[in-house]
């Protein structure tokens, strides 16, 4: 295991597939993400917007990056997504193999 303080895990719901494919592709060729996995299984949000409750079905993006690159992911989703306040929430990676955090690295 490796010390992991310099990465983290992005959060970030899409309305739909092609939104989803759109910004996994855009990071990822920009190197602000190593990778992004796209939860296919939709998920059923509940929030308020605008003073009424609201319900909507939206897929999961999960972002692998590192903390220097959090800044210039969040301005690209904050660009590509239809969202007027888009989902981001970086969790620090705790610990993960020291395999996988090199490749991280390189990566972005």
């Amino acid at each position: 295991m490796k010390s992991s303080k310099n990465y983290r895990l992005v959060l970030v719901t899409c309305a739909n597939p092609i939104q989803a494919k759109l910004i996994a592709r855009s990071v990822v060729e920009k190197r602000l993400a190593a990778c992004v996995s796209i939860l296919r299984s939709p998920i059923e949000s509940h929030y308020r917007w605008n003073g009424k409750v609201e319900k909507a079905r939206e897929l999961l993006l999960l972002i692998k990056t590192t903390t220097r690159r959090l800044g210039a992911l969040e301005k690209e989703i904050n660009r590509l997504h239809s969202y007027d306040v888009p989902e981001f929430i970086a969790l620090p990676i705790v610990a993960s193999s020291k395999p996988y955090l090199d490749w991280l690295d390189e990566n972005t």
